[in-house]
């Protein structure tokens, strides 16, 4: 984990602008904050904030080649450096240092953009060609690290944040009410978009590059699924190939010359990673897990016998509502997006526990259910295609009730709540959004309070159409399950598991979080594996659960998948709320930033409020937080931003500071 800053001049030199490039460092030290380095020329300036992993002594950044005719600054991690790196001297590269930086210079040396096809890691990195004068800015394939740019005043300005590039005093700073609406109805924005105008994403797996004046852009991956499956390999096959490449992905994930711990979160899933790192030490593994006030949400008696199980060092951080409150501004300002749900907020309290405890690095659990269908989204896809092949029948709906049985609607209405709620959009099996028009309809209620201006500005734009460009020529072929799968991973996964949930909130407290799961030859095995062997009848990640029998208690292999979810609105509306909630929701403010109608707000606030210790329906707690995300996200972007104080030249380790004829 680290941060990338810099600019490039599209035509021409221009006098480096030292200044700016110690604010846009400064501005994420929080990413890295061991080492702190420059590269600047009259057409390029790179800028680095370390958090020393690798070759702590070695792998200061921006690097070069051996000729300084390529600067790269490198944010993340290329876990196969090893294998790669005898590979690349055998080709006649000379290494100075020992960290998997260099390996990614030489490998850019040998193979250009081919060389990202290379790396099994998590990265982002931008390359400085002096030869070229050209700037190439990529991502890894799932999206783990964030990449931003934007075209500004001749330059284009690239961070690992968005608070790095605003940094630039005359960058406009406004909300792009398009990317509000993909929000609020994917949890997310459809790179290129973003929450702010004129902002861009690199999207996962692809690539941006500036050269002869032009910009442009390319994909080097996607996940594809085939249209027809093996039906000859048995299911003990896939579930031993399944455990070996898990295996082998979590030896590669625990290269590292700082202690590696990992999350437990009494799930599967990162009871899965943390039993298998067992494997490759001796020492007592530390775990980091998150224990809930309200016992709705609460794991941590399952956290607890996993960790006596294992026999790890265990170390949990306590959340209440009041604590969810507190941080939840600290959250939106590195988030960088409203977020619909305050999920965020406790992982955010998880990683400052792990740094205190002096860790800088964890395994995770995330993707496996991406990847091996574990949520409820797949399994309700597969009923609805069901269903919709005889939408009259009485009985096909009658299995969502095995679904959600213990739904909180009295019992004799439950049957006839489920069907009329999953029988929208049942007809539209041919559309690609198919499998996730049920988390549309929940998410998309905040949009009945935008502001008449708000309505104006999104009138006619699609955002249910975000997420549908370039998709796979064949993907209609599909089976619902691997639709269902690659929309969720473009969309949820790439745009706020691994973002608001992962790297923003991880990297907050300098944490790097490392996921087995997303190792991309496990992710593209998954895609090949059959449907029923992810999901057997209702019993999801029905592989994965064999391929850890022999690592983890029954109990917690045959438990019902309990999705991880924090207090919502309720966080908000006690009597020791901050005074933040009443301002940024009073009539005067909401009026002011022009999003959100005051008085139709004000009357969910009061439904809030007085529902608080009974149950709210998911929409109005969505409805909420998107809200008062949204509200804190203008405050501090657009109303009251102050870029942080430039680094000054001695608290630069490296600084190379060259010009270009």
């Amino acid at each position: 984990m680290c941060g990338i800053a810099g600019y490039f001049q599209i035509e021409g030199r221009r006098e480096p602008d030292k200044e700016l490039i110690g604010r846009m460092v400064n501005q994420i030290r929080h990413r890295g904050p061991d080492e702190f380095g420059a590269y600047l020329d009259n057409k390029c300036v790179l800028g680095q904030a370390r958090l020393s992993i690798i070759d702590l002594a070695g792998g200061s950044q921006p690097m070069c080649n051996e000729d300084g005719s390529i600067w790269i600054t490198f944010n993340g991690e290329i876990f196969n450096y090893v294998e790669l790196r005898p590979e690349l001297e055998k080709l006649g590269h000379v290494f100075k240092t020992r960290c998997d930086t260099e390996v990614i210079i030489h490998a850019w040396e040998q193979w250009g953009k081919d060389c990202m096809s290379r790396f099994n890691g998590q990265f982002a990195f931008a390359i400085y060609d002096k030869n070229r004068r050209s700037l190439f800015i990529t991502r890894d394939r799932l999206g783990i690290r964030p990449a931003f740019y934007t075209v500004h005043d001749g330059r284009v300005y690239f961070a690992s944040e968005i608070k790095s590039i605003f940094c630039d005093p005359t960058l406009p700073r406004a909300l792009d009410y398009k990317g509000l609406d993909e929000i609020f109805t994917w949890w997310t924005t459809a790179p290129p978009r973003t929450a702010f105008e004129g902002i861009n994403e690199i999207e996962a797996g692809s690539w941006v590059e500036i050269a002869d004046g032009e910009i442009t852009s390319g994909r080097y991956w996607t996940m594809l699924y085939p249209e027809e499956f093996d039906r000859q390999q048995s299911a003990a096959s896939w579930t031993e190939e399944l455990r070996e490449l898990l295996i082998d992905s979590v030896r590669l994930r625990l290269r590292a010359d700082v202690p590696v711990g990992a999350y437990l979160s009494g799930g599967l899933d990162s009871s899965a990673t943390t039993a298998l790192i067992k494997h490759f030490t001796d020492t007592k593994v530390e775990t980091f897990s998150i224990a809930f006030h309200d016992k709705a949400y609460d794991e941590s008696a399952y956290q607890q016998q996993m960790a006596d199980h294992l026999g790890t060092s265990h170390h949990r951080v306590d959340c209440g509502y009041q604590d969810i409150a507190e941080h939840f501004p600290k959250v939106i300002w590195h988030t960088e997006r409203p977020i619909v749900r305050t999920a965020p907020t406790p992982l955010f309290m998880l990683s400052r526990l792990v740094r205190e405890n002096d860790f800088k690095v964890v395994l995770t659990g995330e993707g496996s259910d991406e990847i091996l269908g574990g949520y409820d989204i797949f399994k309700e896809t597969l009923i609805r295609s069901f269903w919709a092949k005889d939408p009259d029948s009485t009985w096909r709906p009658s299995i969502l009730k095995r679904l959600y049985p213990t739904l909180p609607v009295v019992a004799s209405k439950a049957g006839a709540y489920l069907e009329a709620f999953y029988k929208k959009g049942l007809a539209d099996t041919d559309k690609y959004y198919f499998s996730h028009q049920p988390r549309m309809a929940t998410a998309t209620m905040v949009k009945t309070f935008y502001s008449p201006d708000a309505r104006g500005r999104v009138d006619g734009y699609d955002s249910v159409a975000a997420f549908g460009r370039d998709l796979p020529n064949n993907f209609l072929n599909w089976h619902h399950l691997s639709r269902a799968q690659f929309v969720e991973a473009r969309s949820l996964l790439a745009g706020y598991i691994l973002s608001s949930q992962g790297d923003r909130v991880s990297a907050a407290n300098s944490i790097e979080g490392r996921f087995p799961f997303l190792d991309h030859r496990l992710a593209e095995f998954a895609a090949k594996v059959p449907p029923w062997h992810k999901i057997l009848g209702l019993k999801e990640k029905f592989i994965l659960k064999k391929a850890m029998l022999p690592e983890l208690p029954a109990n917690i292999l045959d438990r019902v998948k309990q999705p991880y979810m924090a207090p919502d609105s309720n966080s908000f509306v006690q009597d020791d709320s901050p005074e933040y909630v009443n301002e940024l929701l009073s009539e005067a403010v909401l009026d002011r930033y022009g999003v959100f109608n005051p008085p139709a707000v004000g009357k969910l606030r009061q439904k809030c409020t007085r529902l608080a210790d009974k149950h709210l329906s998911f929409k109005d707690n969505m409805s909420f937080i998107s809200i008062l995300s949204t509200q804190l996200l203008i405050h501090q972007y657009i109303e009251n931003f102050t870029s942080a104080e430039p680094l000054k030249r001695s608290e630069f380790k490296v600084w190379h500071d060259a010009t270009v004829a």
